[in-house]
């Protein structure tokens, strides 16, 4: 990958709301592999999956892009922050493992609703500091950026991070409010579809759940994309006759992320008592 791309952070609104945590050191990928829920040490230097750290029941606690930098630097792009707290909770299990674990809040992340200059599918850019991904797809071109917040010119914009959340949601990533953390196991909330997470690399944290899951056939509820009224909150009741049967885990404006039953009646469905109409997940962003 050439280091010498023409690369800037003009035209990248700064999507405040993301946060970035560094893993640092020899130990790097071999710990974030033991940790979390995609195959790390698999994943090619200068590329980026999604993954999920889990608790030990197999339920999410956060959803993420990990980058592998370097050898020695793997880099995660915490969409719905709390990166302190994750930190925190990280450090629990470093033991004697040679790494280091940082919130960068050095650097700032920008995103843009067109195709990357370089980057393509898992392969991310490079120049000097600034990253490159490719977050999009030919039906929604994207294009995320992370550079040094000192030479970021670019100003936030609630109505870019708006549409930036809707725009994942559309995608099927969920965005996790904290009231819907270590709620949904990954099988729910649709990660299958972005390759987030591993049932052949062995043992990491809910690993045995999601692999249960997975070979037995034990699914019972998927993600749904709704159109529904504004205002709605993440875990509101998806109601169909009158009786609940999902809920919502995600919301961005007038769109929401439901976990519903695999199988579903077609009589309308409703959240707080207002019509939520189905729509198509788009594909394309599975790495």
């Amino acid at each position: 990958m050439p280091d010498n791309l023409p690369m800037d952070f003009n035209g990248f609104p700064r999507l405040s709301g993301h946060q970035l945590l560094s893993l640092d050191g020899p130990d790097a990928a071999v710990f974030a592999h033991a940790q979390f829920a995609s195959d790390v040490t698999a994943l090619p230097v200068r590329h980026w999956q999604w993954s999920a750290w889990l608790n030990a029941k197999g339920r999410t606690i956060a959803v993420f892009q990990l980058i592998r930098v370097d050898q020695d630097r793997i880099l995660l792009v915490l969409a719905d922050g709390d990166a302190d707290a994750i930190a925190s909770q990280l450090q629990r299990f470093v033991f004697r493992r040679k790494l280091s674990i940082t919130v960068r809040d050095d650097h700032a992340v920008g995103g843009s609703f067109t195709a990357p200059d370089a980057a393509a599918g898992a392969a991310i850019a490079v120049n000097g500091e600034t990253l490159e991904l490719d977050v999009g797809s030919d039906a929604l071109p994207r294009t995320l950026r992370i550079a040094p917040r000192a030479g970021t010119a670019a100003l936030d914009d609630a109505g870019i991070a708006l549409a930036w959340r809707q725009s994942d949601l559309r995608f099927g990533v969920p965005r996790l409010a904290a009231d819907q953390r270590e709620q949904w196991t990954p099988q729910q909330l649709g990660l299958d579809r972005l390759n987030g997470y591993s049932v052949k690399k062995g043992c990491y944290p809910g690993q045995e759940i999601v692999a249960r899951t997975h070979f037995l056939g034990k699914a019972k509820r998927a993600l749904q994309l709704l159109r529904v009224g504004d205002g709605i909150a993440s875990g509101a009741q998806v109601q169909q006759n009158g009786a609940a049967i999902g809920t919502v885990a995600s919301v961005a404006g007038d769109l929401a992320l439901a976990v519903l039953p695999l199988e579903i009646a077609s009589d309308p469905l409703s959240v707080d008592g207002l019509d939520a109409a189905p729509l198509p997940l788009l594909d394309g962003l599975a790495r």
